[in-house]
């Protein structure tokens, strides 16, 4: 083998104790992955798996099972096994690949294919290497077929039919496997963190504002404890304005205005634009700006943000605006619109069984509102404030928490020689 061919069979990142070793091979997975059949003994739980959070109980993770009745034939995974769900997810068209991480077996649906990896190290590798979208596709879609209802055909030998390029030395195995696990493990415990800041939230929540059927809050600021009980208003008696974006899907340009849907208020990203001349026709009757308050109307219902940019941008249908006023603190009432107890009221006024799900904008109006009786609006103040310190912490851990998936995601892409040339 010449010395180029060498080279591609290695990644740019190693060890280096590993830099000279030409121990990576193009193997299939049927060498380093075991098919072991085993079936449920009755004592193990039920299990599903999970783009971001792998091998999950299902309970746990969504709320209820939906295991069948008898699970029997279902199958029994051991800690470090390999699962492929065979079932479109999100951006996994074709199916996910994980490791099970699960310290204890469980089972699975009958129709995931389940295998030993030759090693428990070689198995988080590949568990890191399937983890990207575009590496489970480019190794799936050419052994793929998809059936009726969505489903995939795919047996599990033809799965295992086809090769990557991996890692043979087992001491390099572990030495992989040790670094993206102590990299996982710090993520595992920032997520955590973000976990209870957003609980610490919820509680505040649930305290700091009137829960249904009260007209003052559990917890309240010792200089207004005696201010008397939060009047209740419809949304349109405080705002002096509620509009919606406009009904014309707009023709997109590469830069221009930024124009903005329900997946851009929930994502914060810019990826829509349009041009000046038809932003100006959008804005021509009801013109967003700073202070005023983005809610998700249409598909997502009560999602919001408070405008605190100047630049100019426009609105689709999905979303409404309510205009800023004298009466409320707009991070005050973004927070409220936060609240269990105005979440439920919105849903009420929501047509749910629409497709997509929607609350018209009269309904919208006449949403209800809790005000504490405070005109220089210093409760409200105090209360925002806590709020924003609050949502500062979580979006401050949750940029942390993406700065590491991304120094994951680019040691990844140096940890594998590159998926292009090397996968068939």
């Amino acid at each position: 083998m010449s010395k180029n061919n060498e080279n591609k069979l290695v990644p740019r990142l190693r060890f280096p104790e590993f830099t000279y070793k030409t121990t990576w091979a193009n193997r299939k997975l049927s060498e380093v992955l075991f098919e072991h059949k085993e079936k449920s003994t009755g004592k193990e739980e039920v299990y599903s798996v999970s783009v971001h959070k792998g091998v999950v109980n299902q309970i746990e993770h969504l709320g209820r099972t939906f295991a069948a009745s008898n699970t029997e034939n279902y199958k029994r995974v051991l800690p470090g096994d390999i699962i492929y769900t065979k079932s479109p997810t999100g951006c996994f068209p074709l199916g996910i690949i994980k490791q099970s991480k699960v310290s204890k077996p469980v089972i699975v649906s009958p129709l995931y294919g389940v295998f030993k990896p030759e090693t428990i190290d070689l198995g988080l590798i590949l568990d890191a290497y399937f983890e990207y979208p575009e590496r489970t596709i480019n190794y799936l879609s050419s052994i793929v077929q998809k059936g009726a209802k969505n489903t995939i055909n795919i047996n599990n030998d033809t799965f295992l039919s086809k090769s990557l390029i991996l890692p043979t030395d087992k001491l390099e195995q572990q030495k992989i496997a040790a670094c993206l696990s102590s990299l996982d493990d710090v993520i595992t415990a920032e997520s955590k963190k973000l976990e209870v800041l957003k609980e610490h939230k919820k509680g505040l929540l649930q305290n700091l504002f009137p829960q249904e059927g009260e007209t003052v809050p559990k917890l309240r600021f010792k200089e207004f404890e005696n201010s008397g009980e939060w009047k209740e208003k419809y949304l349109n008696e405080i705002s002096p304005a509620i509009f919606d974006g406009t009904h014309q899907t707009p023709s997109y340009t590469e830069k221009g205005v930024p124009f903005y849907s329900v997946e851009n208020i929930k994502s914060g990203i810019k990826n829509k634009f349009i041009s000046r001349e038809d932003y100006l026709l959008s804005i021509s009757k009801n013109k967003p700006e700073k202070g005023d308050i983005i809610i998700t109307r249409i598909g997502d219902i009560g999602t919001s943000k408070v405008i605190d940019w100047n630049y100019e941008f426009s609105i689709y249908v999905t979303l409404a605006i309510v205009k800023k006023s004298t009466i409320f603190n707009s991070y005050y009432l973004h927070s409220f619109f936060q609240s269990s107890r105005y979440q439920k009221e919105i849903l009420s006024k929501s047509l749910l069984n629409a497709v997509p799900c929607k609350i018209n904008m009269d309904e919208l109006r006449r949403t209800k509102i809790l005000i504490p009786p405070d005109k220089g609006k210093k409760e409200q103040l105090k209360i925002s404030e806590i709020f924003s310190s609050v949502d500062d912490l979580i979006n401050s851990q949750s940029q942390k928490i993406e700065t590491l998936k991304l120094h994951k995601k680019g040691l990844l892409q140096g940890l594998f020689p590159d998926v292009n040339e090397h996968n068939g």
